[in-house]
């Protein structure tokens, strides 16, 4: 079974050398092969990759294999995972001697398990007699073999393996181990049998010998899935995918357009989320790895003649073009990402999925509620203690108003004004004078 690994049985990483591995100054050599995954006690990934894990430990023990199951609480740990760059969780790798090999394969028990005997094995491997061949051939459908002795281009073809071994199988044979209508123009010679035929490393064609071959690890036609999809689009080769097309007719195009690769996926739920739309079954889809962006065919596609001037479309830069990886794309993305996880949310477990919202939603209302509140009663407050004051500001309003028109009055009618003050002052004499007699 795992072992649970502490501190003390990994040593620290300081730096990243290569993507798919790294090097680890004073690693533990004498520990031989250790395969350890880093987890976190809350993560469901993690719970769901443990029964998993278990038979992974079982079969490589019961196998004979050097290969050392175990795991490690990154949460507890965390200065250890940080230093081997772990990221996410559950996070995989092999390490080997000195360095830390990254696994980003499906995460089922026969794909695990063949990544780590292929990763605990030497680099390049040895195929002595034709017989070996023809085996090892049947078993894989990408085969590279270098064809030669010593040389210049061994020495590279050695670290490519090295690096590129967490992908696929490497080996080295003699001219003679080969089959007999196989011819070699020169040797040394690096070779990828795939597809029925075979595929001869060019130097001033291909580039590095590290990029052709990590191109030319994929089969002409693939089945296509979310690890697939992320391995092509680290090598930037344009996927193109089919769910009614033949193996025949893709290969065909090959020829034509070397520059795509051509697949199927089963389904259209994983490409509806990548382009953030609906896609009928069957269809046709020409992604951009490099720029995000998809084509779709403006008709149908139901002959060989119609794809081929679709595709043409698309590399002329006639075709529309959808998606891509602009700023409102972007925003279109974490948007898309936020409604499938709250209806995922809601699929299911309908119960969780009010309490996660409608708990904060709750609180939120009530906040804005007590606050509508408090604001109202500080504005009934301020009035009554203004009426008590008798200074309201509709009572002023109402004297200046009564204040002006009295003014126009007076302008209107200086005449009768006069008169209404003579009027008044006759009155007060009249007012007056019955006291002034009482007084005498």
């Amino acid at each position: 079974v795992p072992d649970h690994l502490g501190a003390p049985a990994l040593r620290r990483c300081p730096r990243l050398l290569l993507p798919h591995r790294e090097r680890c100054p004073g690693g533990p050599r004498y520990w031989g092969v250790i395969l350890p995954r880093f987890y976190a006690p809350w993560c469901g990934y993690c719970k769901k990759l443990e029964p998993i894990w278990y038979e992974v430990g079982a079969e490589l023990k019961n196998s004979g294999s050097p290969v050392r199951v175990g795991k490690m609480d990154a949460t507890a740990y965390s200065g250890v995972a940080s230093e081997f760059g772990v990221r996410g969780y559950p996070t995989i790798k092999l390490l080997k001697g000195e360095l830390a090999y990254n696994y980003k394969g499906p995460r089922t028990k026969d794909d695990i398990i063949e990544f780590a005997n292929r990763v605990a094995g030497p680099a390049v491997r040895s195929l002595p007699s034709r017989q070996m061949f023809e085996h090892v051939q049947k078993r894989h459908d990408v085969l590279f073999v270098y064809v030669g002795g010593e040389s210049l281009l061994k020495e590279k073809y050695i670290d490519v393996a090295s690096e590129l071994i967490v992908y696929t199988y490497f080996f080295s044979a003699s001219e003679d181990v080969l089959p007999e209508p196989l011819t070699l123009p020169e040797l040394p010679s690096v070779v990828v049998f795939k597809d029925g035929t075979y595929f001869t490393y060019d130097e001033y064609e291909d580039g590095s010998l590290s990029s052709w071959v990590n191109r030319e690890r994929f089969q002409g036609y693939l089945q296509i899935d979310g690890f697939t999809l992320y391995e092509l689009g680290e090598t930037g080769t344009d996927p193109h995918y089919s769910d009614h097309l033949g193996a025949l007719t893709c290969r065909s195009l090959g020829q034509i357009v070397v520059d795509f690769q051509f697949g199927h996926m089963n389904g259209s739920d994983y490409i509806n989320s990548l382009i953030m739309g609906e896609v009928s079954v069957p269809s046709i889809i020409i992604l951009n790895t490099s720029n995000e962006q998809y084509f779709l065919p403006s008709e149908p596609v139901e002959s060989l003649e119609q794809l081929i001037l679709f595709i043409r479309s698309v590399l002329d830069g006639t075709a529309q073009a959808y998606g891509g990886d602009g700023v409102f794309q972007r925003i279109k993305r974490v948007a898309y990402d936020a409604r499938s996880t709250v209806m995922s949310v809601f699929r299911s477990s309908p119960l969780l999925g009010c309490f996660l919202f409608g708990l904060p939603l709750g609180v939120i209302s009530l906040m804005c509620y007590g606050i509508c509140m408090a604001e109202s009663d500080d504005g009934a407050e301020d009035m009554e203690m203004m009426k008590r004051e008798g200074l309201t500001d509709e009572e002023e309003e109402e004297e200046e108003e009564e204040e002006r028109r009295h003014q126009t009055a007076k302008l209107e009618r200086p005449g009768e004004e006069d008169e209404e003050e003579e009027e008044e002052g006759d009155e007060e004499v009249e007012e007056k004078s019955p006291v002034e007699k009482k007084l005498d």
